[in-house]
């Protein structure tokens, strides 16, 4: 048996590692364009922060290595010209020119390769890109040797997040640009906003909602599409990664509408002979069940896995992945699983979110971190749908458990019961996730209704005689140190003897910082007779995430 593996970093390393696991008796051999193969591309933003100091610390493996203890053949700076499906053979060009490679089996992990924009400037010397080993040794050479005084990353995904961190640790002053109207487009609105204001705190200027329109090399300046100029000793263009498919697509293999490489439950593509792993491939999001690209490391090495066992004669089934990710950011942590809540709609759920405003362990133990944690779900069935969270500690803690719960497809129902541990040190005897999950079941129950920032947003905007009455149940030194127009204030300790205050005609929102003294205040009106009074998730804290209220 004669394996072919195109591609060695991430899901072709995985797969070559599995296939000789699986057999002993195969033939297999890796074809790496790059000079580097099997090596932790997660990692390298590390290195230029200094995080890492050894390089070699990236590398996990070498050709020779592979050999030793595989058996394995990796030809590196070696690319994959052609596939001849018919004779079952890939035509390559190496370093001692072109040949012809056969195969009994074939697996492309080819991964993607970073969007470089066609605007002015962009082959200039000073800037960049990463997504190599290549690419980091160019970038820290860069910073040792002229010692950049400003840096414009344009992106505020996760590379560009781990950049920006990186660039601040070197000295470099820096600014992220990013299209979209906020940061980390994958997560909820807010999100990007906490993120934005985490950058900020730490000296990372932020501009959103703008595109680059020009390298200016001889001035070292940034243009972007309002015309204004940013300083740039140096800039790293992270917008985005598209598939690597013109060896596929030469070949005829089924491209999909999500832009990726089509392949069955056991990653085959539509060449019986050829499966694929990785980010070139089309999966399926397990929660929504629809067709999407997914450019992560964690899919990209169970793919890999799958695609050698099926390649070598086996039938592992790969159901598909939820999306799961975590980004550093200074000190304080993002990450998410499973739908969004604008991604649950646009999926066609009915759905629902619960955020809480929680310690990461008890308030009473030193070094508690607050963390803002939020909860999707399908209003019809109490289905999860996935979570975000942002915060100083604890939080990829909690995204795992949800990632696990949406892996077993349970309930909100579910969540409020699980036993998660507790001590202090760790957590609460109700963590933030079974409170979640408490104010979730309050939301379906009609105990405490929820509403959205952003659907708050909308009734603010709509017809004055839709729109409903503010109850702003903070202290009063909170409502005057900001708060929506036109609100009343009645603090939840006054409520009781203040109800004659609140209008009894109008539909009303309760809020306070976080949920909870807000949802004190939703008990007691509903218990003194008001119908119409929902409690507004997330309080003050995602009103300000949001934006685009008016305060004053």
């Amino acid at each position: 048996m004669k394996l072919l593996i195109v591609g060695g970093v991430a899901g072709g390393a995985t797969a070559a590692a599995r296939a000789r696991r699986v057999s002993e008796s195969a033939e297999i051999t890796v074809l790496e364009r790059g000079p580097f193969v099997s090596y932790a591309n997660c990692g390298l933003p590390y290195f230029v922060s200094r995080d890492i100091e050894k390089r070699s610390k990236l590398l996990l493996q070498t050709p020779e290595g592979f050999e030793s203890r595989y058996g394995v053949k990796v030809l590196v700076e070696t690319e994959a010209l052609e596939i001849d499906r018919t004779g079952k053979r890939v035509r390559v060009r190496g370093p001692d020119g072109e040949s012809w490679i056969p195969y009994d089996s074939l697996i492309l992990a080819q991964g993607g390769t970073p969007v470089m924009p066609a605007v002015p400037g962009i082959d200039a010397p000073h800037v960049f890109r990463m997504w190599t080993v290549p690419d980091m040794d160019r970038i820290h050479a860069y910073i040792e040797s002229t010692k950049p005084a400003t840096a414009v990353i344009a992106g505020g995904g996760f590379i560009g997040l781990e950049m920006a961190e990186a660039f601040v640790a070197r000295g470099v002053r820096t600014t992220i640009v990013e299209l979209l109207p906020r940061l980390m487009s994958i997560m909820d609105p807010e999100f990007g906003s906490l993120v934005a204001a985490r950058l900020e705190a730490h000296g990372v200027r932020v501009v959103t909602g703008m595109g680059v329109a020009a390298v200016h090399a001889e001035s070292r300046e940034l243009e972007l599409s309002d015309g204004s100029r940013v300083p740039a000793d140096m800039v790293l263009f992270s917008v985005g990664v598209r598939p690597e498919l013109g060896l596929a697509g030469k070949a005829g293999l089924s491209i999909g509408a999500a832009g990726g490489v089509q392949v069955d439950e056991h990653l085959r593509t539509s060449d019986p002979h050829i499966w694929a792993a990785g980010d070139m491939n089309e999966i399926v999001q397990k929660v929504s069940g629809r067709t999407v690209r997914m450019p992560l490391a964690g899919p990209a090495n169970r793919q890999g896995r799958i695609a050698a066992s099926n390649a070598l004669g086996g039938r592992m089934r790969y159901a598909g992945a939820l999306g799961s990710s975590v980004v550093k950011v200074f000190d304080a942590t993002a990450a998410s699983t499973g739908l969004t809540g604008k991604a649950a709609r646009d999926a066609g759920f009915d759905a629902g979110s619960a955020t809480v405003v929680k310690d990461h362990h008890a308030g009473y133990y030193p070094g508690a971190k607050e963390m803002i944690l939020k909860i999707v779900y399908d209003r019809k069935n109490a289905r999860l749908l996935g979570a975000q969270a942002f915060g100083e500690a604890g939080v990829e803690k909690r995204i795992d458990a949800v990632a696990v719960a949406l892996q077993g497809h349970l309930t909100l129902h579910d969540l409020a019961e699980v036993d998660l541990t507790y001590a202090p040190p760790y957590g609460s005897a109700n963590d933030p996730l079974n409170v979640a999950a408490f104010v979730g079941e309050n939301d379906l129950s009609g105990y405490s209704p929820l509403v959205s920032t952003a659907e708050l947003q909308r009734l603010l905007a709509g017809p004055v005689s839709d729109r409903p009455v503010v109850l702003d149940a903070r202290n009063l030194n909170e409502f005057e140190s900001g708060h929506l127009r036109g609100a009343l204030n009645i603090p939840v300790d006054e409520l009781r003897f203040r109800l004659g205050e609140v209008p009894r005609d109008r539909p009303l929102v309760v809020h306070c910082r976080s949920g909870f003294r807000s949802h004190l205040a939703v008990r007691i009106l509903k218990e003194n007779g008001w119908t119409d009074v929902r409690n507004l998730t997330g309080g003050w804290i995602a009103i300000t995430a949001l934006g685009g209220f008016d305060i004053e």
